[in-house]
């Protein structure tokens, strides 16, 4: 308790610490205020760029299947073609190497490999990423491979219901392997998941995402799902997945391919309300039920106590073997950021009793606004608030809670609503993105630097406008603009030019 009491503590002065400095922080950064070897990138996901859903023998995901569900996305659009790199990664490699760029960051689609989640490999899919890879490497650009960025076989969805069954961790594990054996000798960055906690919660309690599972209002939304349970038991099963794969790579190709495995988070960074000890402890639940949820097995072989206390039974428990194969498996920990909200105390279980579900399991409430008041301005996303002293906190968090791991910010950015009344030639000018990417990596640096966190590297969300899940083309993250009424061509955005200046300036 007195641990707890005194972390909590040092978590209040952290924020307001950062606040602070970070505002007197507004010097010129570029490539050389960062350590020597730091990694810049940006990232990219195969059903929000691939497209190609039909050739090659690919099989169906259960994101093919939930796009084209009437009303599940934004403006009734899906990712059959998405930006088309399956055909134009060759250009868009040399759109990176233009740009100065170290890495990028790409997944392997699953189906793509074993079409139907298991059995047969497709030839084709091998042959496919193996050229991607030969085409990075061949232009000096470093890929860092995901292995599962929410595209799931949707044969493993109809065979037992997928990430919600025991039998998907030997049939991730056999995939993963493949991928090791086929492009390990030259992939030395992998990436075992995109995310857990995105598609846990969107996908089996809000129903919002692929596969669409939850309870919320006796089934009204959702065909079927428990709201209160299928998160856990998928996140459990996420994390045996992630243990399996890491523990075959470092007993079978660790010594031969001397690569590293990591796993990536999403992570809003949470500021108190109030300095209220109810706002402070509400805080603290909102990041055990955020990333704690992950990290914490990693690092100390358990879920977070708060989750333990509140979720009871519902919870998954390891067994000794599990947990662990679970702590310590990973060399780098991904943090997916973007934005910063207050969290308080729920005082009311009224909606949380209604909707029987996960997400007011924490007994938090956390928004981007105090009253009426946002805590940034807002890029196109409704939950996207610009705050780049966020990531500054977030990294001194990591530190001070985890033991200061190795991370590696695997995406950062904001968007830019797609104006169709817009012209092309005032679409490139997004001095917002550039102010956005020029404030997080000051905060990011500062942290490097001046906090001593143990940080290696920073892709950029993302390479390309591009299909946006639930959102479609309705939003636009790229630092190329694409023209969807035009044959897809890619435009650089003035975003482009600030990141050659800053790539080559030491």
């Amino acid at each position: 308790m007195m641990f707890r009491k005194c972390f909590l503590l040092v978590f209040v002065l952290l924020v307001f610490e950062t606040r602070r400095s970070s505002s007197q922080n507004t010097s010129q950064i570029n490539r050389g205020s960062f350590p020597k070897g730091f990694v810049f990138g940006t990232a990219s996901a195969s059903y929000q760029y691939e497209g190609a859903v039909k050739v090659d023998g690919r099989g169906m995901t259960i994101w093919d299947t939930f796009a084209h569900r009437f009303g599940k996305v934004a403006d009734f659009s899906n990712g059959d073609v998405a930006v088309d790199q399956y055909h134009r990664y060759l250009d868009d490699i040399q759109l990176m190497k233009d740009m100065g760029m170290d890495a990028y960051r790409f997944s392997i689609a699953w189906s793509r490999i074993f079409p139907n989640g298991s059995g047969n490999i497709n030839q084709a899919g091998i042959d496919h990423y193996n050229n991607f890879i030969n085409a990075l490497l061949a232009n000096g650009i470093e890929p860092y491979v995901t292995l599962y960025h929410w595209d799931l076989p949707q044969a493993l969805e109809d065979k037992y219901k997928g990430w919600l069954d025991p039998q998907i961790i030997k049939d991730y594990a056999i995939y993963a392997e493949t991928c090791f054996q086929k492009f390990g000798d030259r992939v030395k960055h992998w990436i075992t998941f995109n995310e857990p906690h995105t598609f846990a919660i969107q996908g089996y309690d809000v129903g919002l995402q692929a596969p669409g599972r939850c309870s919320i209002l006796l089934h009204l939304f959702c065909r079927a799902g428990n709201s209160a349970t299928e998160p856990y038991i998928v996140a459990h099963n996420v994390l045996l997945s992630h243990a399996a794969a890491v523990d075959i790579y470092r007993k079978r190709y660790k010594s031969k391919q001397n690569g590293s495995l990591g796993i990536s988070f999403d992570v809003i960074w949470y500021e108190p309300s109030t300095n209220s000890t109810d706002d402070i402890e509400a805080t603290q639940r909102a990041q055990d039920f955020q990333l704690g949820w992950f990290l914490d097995p990693l690092v100390f072989g358990d879920y977070p106590s708060s989750m333990r206390d509140r979720v009871g039974d519902r919870l998954p428990t390891f067994s000794n073997t599990e947990a662990a194969l679970v702590k310590g498996s990973y060399d780098f920990v991904g943090i997916n950021h973007y934005t910063t909200f207050y969290a308080k105390k729920n005082s009311t279980r009224i909606i949380g009793n209604l909707l029987n579900d996960s997400l007011s399991d924490s007994g938090a409430i956390t928004l981007p606004f105090r009253g009426l008041k946002p805590i940034g301005d807002r890029a196109s996303s409704i939950w996207l608030y610009i705050v780049p002293r966020g990531i500054r906190s977030l990294m001194n968090y990591i530190k001070q809670k985890y033991g200061n791991p190795l991370v590696i910010i695997t995406e950062n950015g904001m968007d830019d609503p797609n104006d169709p009344f817009k012209s092309i030639k005032d679409c490139l000018k997004d001095e917002k993105r550039i102010k956005y990417h020029n404030d997080y990596l000051t905060n990011l640096v500062a942290a490097i630097k001046e906090d001593g966190c143990n940080v290696r590297g920073y892709f950029a969300w993302s390479l390309l406008d591009n299909w946006e899940w639930a959102a479609g083309f309705t939003s636009r993250f790229g630092l190329y603009f694409v023209d969807y009424n035009d044959k897809l061509k890619r435009y650089p955005k003035d975003s482009v030019q600030w990141f050659k200046k800053f790539l080559t300036t030491t």
